[in-house]
């Protein structure tokens, strides 16, 4: 794993020296869109879609929609001045009861490794943690952007999960689960009963990836058979190739007019 940040936990007057890093990877099946014919990939250009003009990625700038759906085009110096944070700590506002996070809340997650001399206060703060079951409340910014995230402990690591904000989480409106539904006391014992033949305890490695795994099986398959494009080398058009096309139409064209011809 590669660090992704650096910096400091504080809570009161203490102060733990960590570096975050990605506690999980994204294992799904990736395709690439490809012509069937030969296997070479698809390309998309950047298109205006109102004159219906390329354009450089350079004249490309960063727009917000409204709801009323109008176009409000944000310039580099306009962003400069948004309340971005460059700091590297991670502030403890609070420590509260565990069960008071919802986990719809709860977004991407991280694991805090303590630099060497810090290893006595990331377990003081580890072992207070696991004492109170308690988490605590963090503001951290990563990648510039301030956010609320909470402190746990995983094991015998210190986890930060970051955390959605009131407004992205919905909201659920069905209007059936308004409608009474009685449910008789035999019925409550078998349901009862079900959940009992099926307690047990959590373990991840019983399930698997069953698609990924035929998804590469069916790719070894191929392999095997000889069923794989090697595209060539993909040419890259420059502007002095194309400007030398046009040069040489232009003295065609020329040429033509010279003697008379239709262009």
């Amino acid at each position: 794993m590669r660090a992704i940040w650096k910096g400091a936990v504080s809570f009161g007057l203490v102060n733990v020296p960590v570096r975050l890093y990605s506690a999980t990877e994204n294992h799904d099946v990736q395709f690439r869109q490809v012509h069937a014919e030969d296997g070479g990939r698809i390309k998309y250009q950047r298109v205006c879609s109102l004159d219906g003009e390329k354009v450089a990625y350079s004249d490309i700038a960063k727009g917000y929609e409204t709801d009323e759906g109008q176009m409000v085009v944000l310039t580099d110096a306009d962003l400069a001045e948004l309340p971005l944070s460059t700091s590297k700590e991670i502030a403890v506002d609070r420590f509260v009861p565990a069960e008071q996070i919802s986990p719809l809340v709860l977004d991407k997650v991280y694991y805090l490794e303590p630099d060497k001399a810090a290893i006595k206060p990331y377990a003081l703060l580890r072992s207070a943690l696991e004492e109170s079951g308690r988490v605590a409340v963090v503001t951290v910014a990563i990648r510039t952007r301030v956010t609320v995230a909470v402190l746990r402990v995983h094991e015998d690591t210190l986890v930060l999960q970051t955390l959605l904000w009131p407004d992205e989480v919905r909201e659920p409106d069905f209007a059936v689960l308004a409608e009474k539904s009685e449910v008789t006391d035999a019925e409550q014992a078998m349901a009862a009963m079900l959940v009992e033949s099926l307690s047990g305890d959590f373990d991840p490695s019983a399930y698997e990836d069953e698609y990924e795994q035929a998804v590469k099986q069916l790719v070894e398959a191929k392999l095997a058979g000889g069923e794989v494009h090697e595209p060539e080398a993909e040419k890259e058009e420059s502007a002095e190739v194309v400007d030398l096309l046009a040069a040489l139409q232009a003295s065609v064209d020329r040429a033509k007019k010279a003697r008379g011809e239709a262009v």
